[in-house]
């Protein structure tokens, strides 16, 4: 472990790191300095040892007990982002802002829609985030993982199964590096104008100025869970600190003290009002780590 340059801390608070700002403490936590740092790290430790990837924690909740294992920071970590021939090659610590301005300066159609995927490329690729009629596996050509031994492995997106907020990995236990992004040419000044209208469109339909982590619920088949959500009469429900937002139903609000029990006992009381009310059984699209219990 000497030999590691990165930063490691021990119980550090994850609040820190997720957009809800909650959740209680990683047993380790891992800041690579490189990609090369982040090999030595991964084959440092021990195999049994739970580990986790997160970027800018977007899409996540960590329980307010914390996490047993050790969870790895990949955002402003592995952030090169370029072209490679016809290509787009970007690395998973990119956030999917800056892919999609970059793509947009270097005339590459087709990216614009990850404007609106408030997080990483990599937790992008890990979920198969998508917005407005688009999706990441859409655009992609192929991938670099890295496994629990550190190595590394580069495979064309036809090895992966994509569907809805969700990708079939081949190997179990490997996480996204960078990905080739496969993207016809444009105009730069017209996927610029994409861009800024597609901003102008969330800014206008989510509560971004409070702390959230996204669609709560995936929509489901020929319907929307924000709607579902509201024509079930949920929209301002509260629980503790946690409120479903009056903007928009399918986002979560953290309104001032929520922890991540209340958000998790409000997602449940959403499901169960739209199953009662719409018959319609919805599934979660925020992913949930850690445990309930806080350790004394």
């Amino acid at each position: 472990m000497s030999q590691l340059k990165g930063k490691l801390l021990l119980n550090e608070p994850m609040a820190r790191y997720t957009s809800w700002r909650v959740g209680g403490r990683a047993d380790q936590f891992y800041i690579p300095e490189s990609l090369e740092d982040l090999s030595a790290f991964l084959r440092s430790q021990d195999e049994a040892e739970p580990t986790y990837f997160i970027g800018l924690g977007s899409n996540l909740l960590v329980r307010d007990g914390g996490i047993r294992g050790t969870v790895v920071l990949m955002h402003n970590v592995l952030t090169t982002l370029q072209m490679d021939g016809d290509a787009v090659y970007a690395e998973a610590g990119v956030t999917c802002a800056k892919l999609a301005k970059f793509c947009a300066k270097e005339a590459k159609q087709g990216a614009e829609f990850f404007a609106g995927i408030p997080g990483t490329l990599g937790g992008a690729l890990a979920m198969n985030a998508g917005c407005y009629g688009s999706e990441t596996w859409n655009v992609v050509q192929r991938v670099t993982t890295i496994n629990k031994s550190g190595e590394l492995n580069t495979r064309d997106a036809a090895a992966f199964i994509p569907s809805y907020r969700h990708i079939d990995m081949p190997v179990a236990d490997e996480w996204f590096i960078a990905a080739w992004l496969r993207l016809a040419q444009g105009d730069a000044q017209e996927s610029a104008q994409k861009i800024k209208t597609l901003l102008a469109k969330r800014l206008a339909s989510q509560p971004l100025n409070q702390p959230s982590a996204g669609s709560t619920f995936r929509n489901p088949p020929g319907d929307f869970a924000a709607r579902l959500i509201e024509a079930s009469g949920l929209k301002g429900y509260i629980i503790g600190g946690a409120q479903v937002s009056e903007k928009h139903a399918n986002f979560i609000v953290n309104i001032g003290g929520a922890n991540a029990l209340d958000i998790e006992l409000l997602i449940q009381h959403m499901r169960e009002t739209v199953l009662e009310k719409q018959g319609v059984a919805l599934q979660q699209e925020v992913k949930v780590l850690g445990e309930l219990e806080v350790r004394e």
